[in-house]
């Protein structure tokens, strides 16, 4: 096992499953270019008939590979900014997310989008958006949020091989991480399997994609004043691996659902309404939620970055939940 980045991770997968499967391909704007380091040597190797350059269309090259996955081929989908995606949103929504239903299972959808949640960076309101929530309310897509490298990999290498479409969301905070890489060909991560990224007693945080280092960072500084942070993270969020976080809120007592994405109907929602449904009687206070607030996003870095969960927001929720002296609302 080799120590490497989330972007090294990335590449990894996809050039493993291009090298096992002849049916996977790749397409996306400038790929060939290699802008993010995710093809480096792609073209030379698999040549220009499975690393696709494509038109800055979002809505025409991601319904090509809607049909081509139809007919059998494996596409690896490089949509660079999640926000590019709403351009797509009527391939995504009416023809990748409903075809297997509405034709009984006579059509598969095996393909993967991928998109970089480009946010913190002065990337302005139309280039900083983080709409995995928007997707985990469409029936028929499968969506990851990986926030490590070991997790990127693995994960991204079931969903090349799903048969099913997936929605791969890669947070851009979490590209300097590194993490030791498996050099197994076969090494996947189950969709659907969260991890427990620290154990702890007294609160369980639930953290999605870029949220997970920053409550780690929380459990760190809470830890010298006695207050220990279970630290889960769900890696996959459609499927959720809902028994996990019961389990863990159930030992805890205590939950805060941290996410990068806006509040109103985020996976933090419905992760806390899966909390109060289903692990009330457990709960000795309210499920909070630490999140972006329901506005966009300015280009002004002073003004952006204050916006996005942190882990002085996460600490404050935990003493809140501790019935610390002063407590701070999240």
């Amino acid at each position: 096992m080799a120590k490497a980045t989330f972007l090294e991770a990335i590449r990894q997968a996809q050039q493993e499953e291009l090298e096992r499967d002849d049916s996977v391909f790749m397409m996306g704007e400038d790929i060939r270019c290699n802008v993010f380091g995710t093809t480096t040597g792609f073209v030379d190797t698999f040549g220009k008939e499975r690393i696709l350059d494509t038109p800055i269309s979002e809505n025409g090259f991601i319904g090509a590979g809607a049909g081509a996955a139809m007919v059998g081929m494996r596409p690896i989908i490089d949509a660079t900014i999640s926000s590019f995606l709403y351009p797509a949103m009527d391939q995504i929504c009416s023809i990748i997310a409903k075809s297997r239903y509405i034709y009984g299972g006579q059509a598969k959808l095996p393909l993967v989008i991928r998109s970089c949640m480009f946010y913190g960076n002065s990337n302005a309101a139309q280039h900083s958006d983080r709409p995995y929530s928007m997707f985990m309310n469409m029936p028929g897509l499968k969506i990851i949020a990986p926030a490590t490298a070991y997790d990127m990999k693995g994960l991204l290498k079931a969903a090349i091989r799903s048969d099913d479409p997936v929605l791969c969301f890669e947070d851009s905070t979490c590209w300097t991480s590194k993490s030791e890489l498996p050099d197994d060909p076969d090494f996947l991560i189950p969709l659907g399997k969260g991890d427990i990224k620290r154990e702890g007693s007294d609160i369980t945080v639930v953290a999605v994609a870029g949220a997970v280092p920053i409550a780690l960072k929380a459990a760190a500084m809470l830890e010298k004043e006695g207050i220990s942070l279970e630290v889960v993270d769900p890696r996959t969020l459609v499927p959720l691996d809902r028994e996990l976080i019961l389990q863990s809120v159930r030992k805890t007592g205590r939950a805060i659902c941290v996410d990068p994405a806006h509040q109103t109907c985020s996976a933090a929602s419905e992760i806390s309404a899966h909390i109060a449904e289903h692990a009330f009687d457990a709960l000795k206070g309210p499920v909070l939620r630490v999140t972006t607030p329901d506005t966009h996003l300015p280009f002004s870095p002073p003004i952006e970055k204050p916006l996005y969960p942190s882990a002085d927001r996460v600490a404050a929720a935990a003493r809140r939940l501790m019935n610390a002296e002063q407590p701070v609302a999240a």
